[in-house]
C-alpha cells in the first residue's frame, strides 16, 4: 500500500493536520494505535448510559484559531456549548465570578474585593490585550525569529520592557497590578494550568490566556469534548482520507526517498512524507532512536484527574449563578498552590491539593441517564513514578473529600468514581510521565527549543518526517494550531520539491 502522507497519531492536532493535507489533494492515512480516536481529546461510556471525557473537557484555544470555521466542523457533528461564566472561585466574604462580559467580571471583583481591584482588573485587560494578540499570533505558525517579530511588531518599539513582562512571573504580575489575594489566587490557578508552578518564569503569558475567555466563550463540546475529533474523522472522511485504529506504528524506516510505515498488525504502508502527530518520546521509539529521550523535558509527572458520579451537583456553600457551567476553580490562596508543588518536588503527592472541578453534565444533560451527574476533580502537581495502585483509594478519597470542604455534603452525592493517576494517563493515552502537555511548558522547551534544537518548526532532521502535536510549538492545550502549521509546512515544502 501506498500513501502521499502517513500521520501517525490520531488526535486532534494530528487529524486537523490530515484535513488540511487531504484537502489540498493528498492521499492520507492516520494511524492511531488506540481503539478510539482523539487521544486525551476523546469521550467513552464509562458507566452505564455515562459518556466521560478521557482528557480536555473544556475548549479554549481552538476557538481562536479559525480552523472550526476553516474546516466547517458544525456540519460535521460539532456543537458548541458556550460556558459563561468560564470560572467561579468562593473566598470569605463571597465568590467571584468570571463571565465573558469584562463589565460583569468587574462588577463581581469589587463586590468581593472592592473597587480598587475591579479597577485594577479592568487595566489588566486593557494592558495584555493586544500582548495576547501577538502570542495567539506566534502561537500560528512555525516559530522563528522572523515570525515572533511579525507577531510582536504591532506592539510597538518597546522590546525590552515587553520581553521583560512576558519573562516574568505569573505571580510577580500578579502582585504588581492586584492587592487582594482572593483575585489572585484563581488567577495563578489557572496560570498553573500549563504545569509550571506561578513563580517560575515566564509564566506571565499563561496567566494573560485568561483574556482569551472575554473575547468568546470557551466551549463544550455537546456530546462530550470527543466529538471535536470525531468531527475532524468525519470531515477527514469527507475529503479522501483514512483512518486506521487500533493499530499502532511500530517501526519507521527510510524506503529510498521515502518511509516505511510498519504496524502492529503486520501491515506495511509506503509513503512519500510521515507526520508524526504522537508523543516525540514515542517518536524516537518507533524510529529507534531511543538514547534521544535523555534530551526531553518530558518531567516527572504533572497532574491526576478523579471522574466522579454523583446524583447531584456539588453544592457550594455560597450560591452562584451559573456557578457549575464553567471551571471551579477551588485554591482559596497561592500559599495552596505553594505547598501542593513543594510536596510534588519531595516527591510525594499534595497533602493539601489545589482544585479544578468541572461539571459536563450542567451545560449538556445527554452525557448522563437523568437524575446522575459528572463531575471532574482535576488536582496537579502529582509523581508520575509512585505506587499508584496502592495509592488509588487513598487519594479518591483525598479529592472526595476536598472537594466536600467547598461544597459541603458532596461526599454523600457520590455514586461511584474513576480515578486517572498520571500512571494511567500514561498507560491509557500515551501521555509519558503522565505529562498531559507533552513536555515541560518551561522556557527551556518552547518555541523553537519545543521538542529539541533540530526538530523544531513541525521538521525534523530526517528528510520526509514532520512532527506535530502537544511536543512542538505552540505545546499542550486544545488548539489545533501545531496540526494546522505542520500541515502548511509539508506542502510548502511539496511545492517546493516539484519545481
Amino acid at each position: 500500500m501506498t500513501r502521499d502522507v502517513v500521520v501517525v497519531g490520531g488526535g486532534h492536532n494530528g487529524l486537523v493536520a490530515a484535513c488540511y493535507l487531504a484537502r489540498a489533494g493528498l492521499d492520507v492515512e492516520v494511524i492511531e494505535r488506540d481503539t478510539v480516536l482523539g487521544g486525551a481529546v476523546s469521550t467513552v461510556e464509562r458507566w452505564p448510559g455515562v459518556h466521560v471525557d478521557r482528557g480536555s473537557s473544556l475548549h479554549v484555544m481552538i476557538r481562536h484559531t479559525g480552523i472550526v470555521e476553516d474546516l466547517d466542523l458544525a456540519s460535521c457533528g460539532l456543537d458548541y456549548v458556550d460556558v459563561d461564566p468560564w470560572a467561579v472561585s468562593w473566598h470569605d466574604g463571597g465568590a467571584l465570578r468570571f463571565a465573558v462580559d469584562v463589565d460583569e467580571t468587574c462588577a463581581s471583583i469589587a463586590a468581593v474585593c472592592g473597587a480598587e481591584s475591579a479597577d485594577a482588573y479592568g487595566g489588566f485587560v486593557d494592558e495584555w490585550s493586544p500582548r495576547v494578540d501577538a502570542l495567539l499570533a506566534a502561537f500560528g505558525g512555525p516559530p522563528s525569529i522572523g515570525s515572533l517579530g511579525r507577531a510582536f511588531w504591532p506592539l510597538g518599539r518597546a522590546g525590552a520592557t515587553i520581553a521583560r513582562d512576558f519573562l516574568q512571573p505569573a505571580d510577580a504580575l500578579l502582585d504588581a497590578t492586584f492587592a487582594d489575594e482572593r483575585l489572585k489566587a484563581p488567577l495563578a490557578w489557572w496560570a498553573a494550568q500549563a504545569g509550571p508552578p506561578p513563580h517560575e518564569p515566564g509564566t506571565a503569558p499563561m496567566l494573560a490566556t485568561a483574556l482569551l475567555m472575554h473575547r468568546r466563550a470557551p466551549g463544550r463540546p455537546r456530546g462530550g469534548s470527543g466529538m471535536l475529533t470525531v468531527a475532524l474523522g468525519r470531515r477527514l472522511g469527507r475529503l479522501g482520507g483514512t483512518v486506521r485504529t487500533g493499530d499502532g506504528v511500530i517501526s519507521l524506516q527510510r524506503q529510498g526517498k521515502g518511509w516505511s510505515v510498519s504496524t502492529e498488525s503486520g501491515d506495511r504502508i509506503d509513503t512519500r512524507r510521515v507526520l508524526s502527530a504522537c508523543h516525540v518520546a514515542t517518536l524516537f521509539d518507533v524510529l529507534g532512536e531511543s538514547h534521544r529521550r535523555a534530551q526531553l523535558r518530558i518531567g516527572t509527572g504533572m497532574g491526576m484527574v478523579l471522574r466522579v458520579l454523583t446524583d447531584r451537583l456539588p453544592p457550594y456553600s455560597i450560591e452562584v449563578d451559573g456557578a457549575h457551567r464553567g471551571m471551579q476553580l477551588l485554591a482559596p490562596t497561592r500559599q495552596v498552590l505553594r505547598s501542593a508543588y513543594g510536596d510534588f518536588l519531595r516527591g510525594d503527592v499534595p497533602s493539601d491539593p489545589p482544585l479544578l472541578v468541572m461539571t459536563p453534565t450542567a451545560t449538556d444533560p445527554s452525557l448522563a441517564p437523568a437524575g446522575r451527574h459528572v463531575v471532574t476533580i482535576w488536582a496537579q502537581w502529582h509523581p508520575r513514578d509512585l505506587p499508584w495502585d496502592d495509592l488509588r483509594q487513598r487519594e479518591t478519597d483525598r479529592l472526595v473529600a476536598s472537594l466536600d470542604r467547598h461544597a459541603p455534603g458532596f461526599e454523600s452525592s457520590v455514586v461511584d468514581t474513576l480515578l486517572q493517576t498520571p500512571a494511567d494517563l500514561d498507560r491509557e493515552l500515551g501521555l509519558h510521565a503522565g505529562n498531559v502537555m507533552h513536555l515541560e511548558m518551561t522556557l527551556d522547551a518552547m518555541f523553537a527549543l519545543r521538542p529539541l534544537p533540530g526538530w523544531s518548526s513541525y521538521r525534523s532532521p530526517l528528510p520526509g518526517l514532520y512532527l506535530c502535536g502537544a511536543s512542538t510549538h505552540p505545546g499542550g492545550g486544545v488548539s489545533g494550531a501545531s496540526g494546522r502549521s505542520a500541515a502548511r509546512v509539508l506542502l510548502r515544502d511539496l511545492r517546493r520539491w516539484r519545481r
